[in-house]
């Protein structure tokens, strides 16, 4: 609790007493009317201050003069203890606000200590402590055990766990060894490191994200601004209502002024919005707090409120679905001896640096005679040819196969087949393949069961490849062999075919789907932690490469735009009884405290719940 809400909770609590104390010492008189008062400038000078304030400012119609009026006009009748009533259940409204407020602005605090200011630098011998805005690209700065990276680079010397929880919501530790890059945020939790950076501190991911975070609140959702223009309007409207219910019934029926002033007031209290102008705003503010803690940054309430009404997902493959790593995934040797095959495979692509090459070599385990290749040969879109041994080797597609007129079988598998053939004679083929993520096939069950009507996959692969991968996981609309332009395309088309008040979500790497990102309604950046293209053109960024932070991030945003609709249906439920009943001449200012204060109670208890974290 900070020092301003300890100070507002003691004001209250000394106000309590000295209430009781008025109301049951009963004094008369001035005696009477100083003893309400005491507590009321306890509780409402600052009301009364900002009232006056705003008036010369022209903002008249608000809160602080919505209470200001109704607690001074029930002074005027000698209604004492309602007014002070009003003013301390309004300033318990406040604290409850102040509270609520400070826990979501804590969650994203917490993020902001990520950051360190200082950096280690070796200068003659010692180890000395700079401002990390002075750090150069390229500088070589020291990390101890238990230390927050300062920026980002690669680490040059030493290796040690690190904790990426604050980035990533993720508590399982990282192992980082020389020539790995390491993020500014993460936590060095052992060993000695010293890292060459690779961006100034402004530059840094830490300083990319808590500046996202920090701007989201700029971004509202058009629930919000709803909310802003409805209380523009709301406000002048009920004040002169109020007037006319205090008015209208003496002059019309001749009833006592004192009743229907109270009635005038009790409508002015019951009127007033705040309620829905402090909810509505928090339980946004909160939904992006408790979301940044999981590794899921979300760049304003709009985009979390468009996410809530997601019906249709797209997915990039590569790299979405699949973990973009390739692996040797099937061996058919002709004579039976995979080894064999294998290791030959291997010495002809052992000179190539391409991905596919870098898999074999990785597959195979047997030593290799680098000696006996010669007359090494890349053939762009067909495969290899090396000498091996004296015997000319084939590997490739079967394009390369029939270059030279060596049959081979045609196998429809999931993957690239790279056939292998010696002295024209086919020797077998081995499959590569990209691995499906282990969480892609319960994500994506997860998401229908949320509600996601279409699940759609792009992808630049060959069709049946892209179709055996959306089989697997469980998407039945396939695009396949797709330039990013044709991705494009099939977005356009897809958002045509959108219902109004839906929304189209596309999740990619964020690096090389940009020209998508920009289009869609929400951009989804997935495993973006230290991708500075994904961060920028994203709406949605997930910190961790898994799928599931997806699925979290849908439920986030509609449990965050569910309590939104809870405290607006609410606020606006009890309002309505209760001013219909002061119309009526029934409700008294202790049921008017209740529909304007217990509501906002109520509302902004509601409304922090967006700050827990979802399964």
């Amino acid at each position: 609790m900070s020092k301003k809400q300890k100070t507002m909770l003691v004001k209250i609590i000394i106000s309590m007493g000295l209430l009781s104390f008025a109301v049951f010492a009963d004094f008369q008189g001035v005696y009477g009317l100083v003893s309400f008062l005491i507590p009321y400038f306890i509780l409402g000078y600052k009301v009364l201050k900002d009232a006056v304030m705003k008036i010369f400012r022209g903002m008249v119609l608000d809160e602080n003069f919505l209470m200001s009026i109704a607690t001074i006009g029930a002074f005027i009748i000698g209604e004492y203890a309602e007014a002070v009533a009003v003013m301390l259940f309004y300033s318990v409204g406040t604290f409850f606000e102040s509270y609520a407020v400070g826990k979501s602005r804590k969650s994203i605090a917490g993020l902001m200590d990520i950051r360190p200011d200082t950096a280690n630098i070796e200068k003659d011998g010692e180890i000395i402590s700079v401002s990390a805005q002075e750090i150069t690209v390229g500088s070589i700065i020291t990390v101890k055990a238990g230390d927050k990276v300062p920026l980002d680079g690669q680490i040059i010397e030493g290796s040690s766990m690190l904790d990426t929880s604050a980035l990533t919501g993720e508590s399982v530790p990282r192992k980082a060894v020389v020539g790995d890059d390491i993020l500014s945020g993460c936590v060095n939790l052992n060993g000695l490191l010293r890292i060459k950076t690779t961006k100034e501190f402004g530059e840094s991911t830490v300083s990319k994200i808590l500046e996202l975070v920090e701007n989201a609140s700029s971004k509202k959702a058009k629930t919000e601004n709803f909310i802003t223009q409805f209380a523009k309007w709301y406000t002048p409207c009920v004040v002169v209502a109020a007037l006319l219910v205090a008015v209208l019934p003496p002059l019309l029926l001749g009833e006592s002024f004192s009743k229907w002033i109270m009635q005038g007031l009790v409508f002015l209290v019951v009127s007033c919005p705040c309620a829905l102008v402090i909810s509505i705003p928090l339980s946004f503010f909160g939904g992006i707090g408790g979301a940044s803690r999981q590794g899921i940054l979300i760049k304003g309430s709009n985009y979390l409120e468009a996410l809530a009404k997601a019906k249709t997902i797209v997915f990039d493959k590569t790299g979405t679905l699949t973990k973009g790593e390739f692996a040797v995934t099937e061996i058919h040797a002709e004579n039976g001896n995979e080894e064999f095959l294998l290791k030959l495979t291997a010495e002809a692509e052992h000179y190539s640096d391409h991905p596919i090459a870098s898999s074999i070599k990785k597959a195979n385990k047997a030593e290799l005679e680098i000696s006996n290749i010669s007359d090494t040969k890349e053939i762009a879109g067909f495969g290899i040819e090396a000498v091996i041994n004296g015997d000319k080797v084939y590997v490739g597609n079967d394009k390369l196969m029939a270059l030279h007129n060596i049959v081979c079988p045609n196998k429809t598998v999931y993957g690239t087949v790279l056939h292998v053939a010696s002295n024209g004679i086919y020797l077998g083929y081995i499959v590569i393949s990209d691995k499906i993520k282990d969480e892609a096939i319960q994500a994506i069950s997860e998401l229908k069961k949320l509600g996601i009507e279409k699940c759609v996959m792009l992808s630049g692969d060959k069709k049946d490849v892209a179709e055996t991968v959306a089989r697997e996981i469980g998407i039945s609309t396939v695009f396949a062999e797709l330039l990013p332009a044709d991705k494009v395309e099939h977005i356009e088309t897809l958002l045509k075919e959108q219902k109004k008040g839906e929304t189209l979500v596309f999740v990619g790497d964020g690096i090389n789907d940009a020209p998508v990102l920009a289009r869609v309604d929400i951009g989804v950046a997935m495993g973006a932690i230290g991708a500075d293209a994904a961060i920028e053109s994203a709406d949605v960024v997930l910190m961790q490469d898994n799928l599931t932070s997806l699925v979290k991030a849908v439920k986030i945003s509609r449990k965050t735009l569910g309590i939104a609709r809870q405290n607006i249906i609410f606020a606006l439920g009890v309002k309505a009884v209760v001013l219909a009943l002061g119309v009526a001449g029934v409700a008294s200012m202790w049921l008017a405290i209740f529909a304007d204060v217990g509501v906002s109670v109520i509302a902004i208890l509601n409304a922090t719940r967006a700050l827990k974290k979802v399964k």
